[in-house]
């Protein structure tokens, strides 16, 4: 089964975000500054429960994509600096409610705010977040980077919806599962990388690019964490391996082993997920009618798919050392499980 492929770790000629990391290096430097002086607050709670996750690690790779797109067009100002800490506030704002709404212990392998200081402040502390992201949108003055970002929080929140609808709902067709990872995952990814277009006065062919780019790469990297939630590393992921499976939450790999199972499995996805009886060796025996099914290999050819059509959606813009970079970064993605 796969295993995560981290930076430090990985294999002789495989893809790696280190050619990324070393572009944005500088920018990186000014984002994370920018990060831990906006999530000051003179309530001490905030920065506390802020900071637990901020500091966790995490590879920050949205805000590596903004600035990457507009470094792409030799953009040399201070805006895509901006933007790509908000994304990241973003992102950490939906790390923080959906480890209250999924009941997570786990986030990005330390407890999860949620079981130290509570439900109710880390919902508000990622309402924080989103405040002070909205405000460096405004800094920013860019009335299409403001419609860009929030027309995305918009749909990102309408993805969790969707998610919770769908939990424990063995009926979910792949069509409603790629949905709900289009809003709940891949509209930042968009986002991230369009604002990074505007920012550099490019024309809406060139925004358009960059944001199939960002929502092709969000849905396989969303579809490969799908895979390696049945067989990757606890460390790497930051969660519990089999976390999926005990909260319910219908991926794309048990839409596939659903539909194409017997009686039997059916049935005991039934109990498991929808009922929420879960026994000892019942992970074992998910992992089982996942493989005779081959709906985890299946699912990883989704992954190679979307991110063959992230590629494409690159091909008509000029080449550069950021378009290089991206161009790994989507092998990265996929390449984590092996």
């Amino acid at each position: 089964m796969g295993v995560v492929v981290s930076l430090e770790d990985r294999k002789s000629g495989s893809a790696s975000l280190k050619p990324l990391l070393t572009l944005v290096a500088g920018d990186m430097e000014r984002v994370n500054r920018t990060i831990l002086s906006r999530a000051g607050s003179d309530v001490a709670m905030i920065p506390e429960i802020a900071n637990h996750l901020i500091d966790s690690g995490g590879k920050r790779l949205r805000p590596m994509l903004t600035l990457a797109s507009a470094g792409m067009f030799g953009f040399e100002g201070e805006h895509h600096v901006t933007l790509a800490a908000a994304v990241e506030f973003m992102h950490t704002a939906t790390l923080l409610h959906d480890d209250v709404v999924d009941e997570s212990d786990l986030r990005r392998g330390k407890p999860a705010a949620r079981l130290i200081w509570g439900n109710q402040a880390s919902v508000l502390v990622g309402d924080f977040l989103l405040g002070q992201a909205f405000r460096m949108m405004v800094d920013v003055g860019s009335l299409d980077c403001l419609q860009v970002l929030s027309d995305a929080a918009a749909v990102i929140a309408e993805g969790e919806v969707m998610q919770l609808a769908a939990a424990k709902n063995t009926a979910t067709t792949e069509d409603e599962y790629l949905a709900v990872i289009k809003a709940k995952t891949a509209a930042l990814f968009a986002a991230a990388c369009e604002v990074g277009a505007i920012v550099a006065d490019q024309d809406g062919s060139v925004r358009a690019a960059l944001r199939s780019f960002g929502t092709n790469l969000g849905l396989a990297f969303q579809l490969v964490d799908d895979v390696l939630d049945y067989g990757g590393s606890a460390k790497d992921l930051g969660k519990e391996i089999g976390d999926d499976f005990r909260e319910g939450k219908i991926t794309l790999p048990i839409v596939l082993a659903y539909r194409r199972g017997t009686g039997e499995s059916r049935a005991f996805f039934d109990r498991t997920l929808m009922q929420g009886e879960i026994r000892d060796g019942d992970l074992d025996t998910a992992l089982a009618h996942l493989h005779g099914t081959e709906a985890l290999a299946d699912t990883v050819q989704r992954a190679r798919h979307y991110g063959a059509v992230a590629r494409d959606a690159l091909a008509p813009l000029p080449d550069s050392a950021e378009k290089r970079a991206l161009l790994e970064a989507v092998d990265f993605c996929i390449e984590r499980v092996t």
